[in-house]
């Protein structure tokens, strides 16, 4: 427990962040909970785990649009299904920015990676795919932010129960990872 202590502290934010927009980590509600966690202990700096967190979750973000600008619409269909892909493309051609922030303020078990992954291949303007991704989830976080910081040290009075939803979801985080890793193994 003590080497995860690191993402308690603002590099671990920074690098959770990027991990959870990655395509190869599963962290659901993981980003969410830290930044509650952090800002209910440090309530003065309530505004910069936000900011952090967005920072990391852009180049996470960055790194997994790349990729899905980079590979063929085939390839794609290895991650993501040939009917989510065109569902996207149709809420994209229809909605535009509006999906692009609905998408990335959304709670698990929406699939970010897929849908980053999507924009990426539809060669959204990558300025604009990133400038809305970092609104959305500044916004997202912000709020959570805000949230902590008014009601934070009721939570942190119940230590008991924030260790065992700790250590939940670092065990689904770790399952959701090696299920990802093997389906693309398998896929590839």
């Amino acid at each position: 427990m003590a080497r995860l202590s690191f993402f308690l502290t603002w590099w671990g934010l920074v690098l959770l962040g990027a991990l959870d927009a990655s395509m190869f980590v599963f962290i659901p509600f993981g980003t969410d909970a830290v930044i509650i966690y952090l800002c209910a202990r440090d309530r003065a700096l309530f505004w910069l785990y936000p900011l952090l967190t967005t920072a990391g979750s852009i180049a996470g973000a960055w790194v997994t649009y790349t990729i899905g600008a980079r590979i063929s619409e085939r390839t794609l269909s290895r991650f993501v299904s040939q009917r989510r892909f065109q569902r996207f493309q149709k809420r994209m051609e229809s909605l535009g920015p509006l999906t692009m922030g609905l998408s990335a303020v959304a709670p698990p078990p929406f699939p970010l990676t897929a849908f980053v992954l999507t924009s990426g291949a539809l060669h959204v303007p990558l300025a604009r795919f990133l400038f809305v991704f970092a609104v959305a989830r500044l916004f997202r976080f912000g709020t959570e932010a805000l949230l902590a910081r008014r009601f934070g040290t009721s939570l942190l009075r119940v230590p008991d129960a924030a260790q065992l939803v700790a250590i939940g979801l670092i065990v689904v985080s770790i399952l959701g990872t090696a299920i990802t890793v093997v389906r693309i193994w398998r896929r590839s």
